[in-house]
């Protein structure tokens, strides 16, 4: 059947056939081959460590050695929302979303040189309990451990779900609520039970995995479309053959190839890039329960700093792997990958904002052959469950030991066990409340939903966790009122970013001066700026912290 109106024939958009693969058996077999060995090697992890004890489940016994927690840093960071929204964003916008994964790179150096020695001297399990041993008292770890899950379920779990349901929709048209159920049946099956070891055994799998599958459609990619000279030239002829007549809908971005773009009128100011993107992404290396849990993990410093290394020279990769290929994807599928139409993208994806986040899983289905189709799908599980397990496991640790511990100092070890598992079943709930949310947010490119709210509610717990461990005289009122003050601020802009959503292609903008003018990452700058000055203000004004508050490397730390 035909769309009822549609353009010239000989450029008619295919969105009623799409996806026009789907996996044959072969794929299914590779796919099944795949869950098995990630089910074996979740086992042997579980029966080779220690989980019995409340370190031995959160922290797999502090006893990992460098290469799996280099390889779990990078699985837990890179979920299957990396995947679609990464090539996402390079299908919408050329290569500025790369600026995000080399920004990481000095980040997690800064988190195994700087951060992780005090951690590791003051002996903690979770982020908020640092906070608590470093300013006293018990509000800033409740206010914080609240925060950080609120944070996991707005730009984690219900992301990565959406993204890999996403994908599984596609590939084998399961409705998309339906694919998340059978998603989370499988992950917290080891999650629950094996606590963060199988997590960690699992994760270097799944890292292993990924690189071969998406290096190997990397590959097929530049020889479709001719190498990156080829890819140069025809991004910019992309362009949907239905779209408004004189305007810019539908059309590539003039600075596609550029990562640092014009300060004012961009996608990704310049100084946003370099200043208001640094902030968030110290808070999600440094100070981030998800991934300090890895590091932690590691039996020594040496060995966490190992770790940090792998990650950073990996994170060179995500350009090649996964932005470039979704900059391919439009080259090929323009129709379908740039609509610029919103009832045509209804019909296509599902989503009237916009459909480049379908540009990866369009890349596989059509792009690689029988088999391998199917190892690119384990490749998107890989991802989805690899990150899905680390929140779901570092999310529970800091329910259980922040709050739960909180409100009954006596419970026991194995209360802590089963109430740990028991949350990450309610978690999963309430993140697939949210994914309609998700679906919606900042135009269709899901990279840029994340890191929006990203910009919204983490600059103020880094500018909180970075005065803490390195000004002796900031105290336990200055960064309660820090984080009160930022973190208000940024709900407000939240709230307003929900209420006046961007306006599509055409549309007349109607947003409010602060949500139209002002980027979610000079918005940043903005908040670690408030952030910052509370805290020494109110630090200065306030009696200085107890001389105990303040000894950051005890005697016998271990390093």
């Amino acid at each position: 059947m035909e769309p009822t109106s549609v353009p010239p024939a000989s450029v008619t958009p295919s969105w009623d056939a799409f996806p026009q693969q789907t996996l044959e058996p072969v794929d299914i077999a590779v796919l099944v081959l795949y869950f098995l060995f990630v089910l074996a090697v979740g086992l042997w992890s579980m029966w080779k460590t220690q989980r019995s004890t409340v370190k031995g489940y959160f922290l797999a016994g502090g006893q990992m050695v460098w290469w799996p927690v280099g390889a779990s840093l990078f699985a837990s960071n890179v979920g299957s929302g990396h995947f679609i929204g990464l090539a996402g964003s390079g299908a919408a916008s050329g290569i500025a979303a790369t600026a995000y994964e080399w920004n990481g790179m000095f980040c997690v150096l800064v988190l195994a040189w700087l951060f992780l020695p005090i951690y590791i001297a003051s002996g903690v399990t979770t982020m908020p309990e640092y906070l608590r041993k470093r300013f006293g008292g018990k509000r800033i770890q409740v206010f914080l451990a609240i925060l950080y899950l609120f944070i996991y379920i707005f730009t984690k779990i219900s992301v990565d779900m959406y993204a890999g349901a996403l994908f599984i929709q596609q590939a084998l048209h399961w409705d998309l609520y339906i694919a998340v159920a059978g998603l989370l049946a499988i992950t917290a099956i080891y999650t629950v039970s094996g606590g963060l070891a199988a997590v960690i055994y699992t994760d270097a799998l799944q890292t292993l995995i990924m690189l071969i599958g998406a290096v190997t459609l990397m590959v097929f990619s530049f020889i479709e479309v001719g190498g990156l000279e080829g890819l140069q030239i025809k991004y910019f002829n992309a362009i949907p053959s239905t779209r408004k007549e004189n305007s810019s809908c539908g059309l590539p971005r003039e600075d596609a190839f550029h990562i640092f773009r014009d300060p004012v009128h961009s996608d990704l100011p310049w100084p946003g890039v370099l200043v208001g993107m640094t902030i968030p992404s110290l808070w999600y290396w440094c100070t981030d329960q998800v991934i300090v849990q890895r590091s932690l993990a590691a039996k020594n410093l040496s060995h966490a700093k190992g770790g940090s290394l792998m990650t950073s020279y990996l994170k060179i990769l995500p350009l090649f792997m996964m932005v470039m290929p979704g900059m391919i994807s439009r080259v090929l599928f323009p129709d379908l990958v740039a609509c610029a139409d919103p009832e045509n993208c209804q019909k296509i994806c599902g989503n009237p904002s916009g459909c480049s986040d379908i540009a990866y899983p369009k890349l596989v289905l059509e792009l690689l052959p029988v088999g391998l189709r199917g190892l690119m799908m384990s490749v998107m599980i890989a991802a989805l469950m690899s990150s899905l397990t680390s929140i779901f496991n570092s999310a529970s640790t800091i329910f259980t030991m922040d709050l739960w511990k909180h409100f009954r100092p006596r419970c026991s070890e194995w209360e802590l066990m089963i109430v740990g598992r028991v949350f990450v079943l309610l978690l999963t709930v309430i993140s697939i409340l949210w994914i309609p949310l998700v679906q919606a947010g900042q135009g269709g490119q899901l990279f840029i939903y994340i890191q929006s709210i990203s910009s919204y509610l983490q600059p103020p717990v880094a500018m909180v966790f970075i005065l803490g461990c390195f000004w002796r005289r900031a105290n336990e009122k200055g960064a309660f009122w820090g984080l009160l003050v930022g973190l208000l601020l940024g709900v407000v802009r939240l709230v307003l970013d929900f209420i006046f959503p961007e306006p599509r292609c055409g549309e007349a903008d109607a947003r409010p001066g602060v949500v139209k003018y002002m980027h979610y990452l000079y918005f940043s700058m903005v908040l670690a700026a408030v952030s910052t000055l509370t805290v020494l203000l109110v630090s200065v004004a306030t009696a200085p912290p107890a001389p105990e508050m303040v000894r950051l490397r005890p005697k016998g730390a271990r390093s």
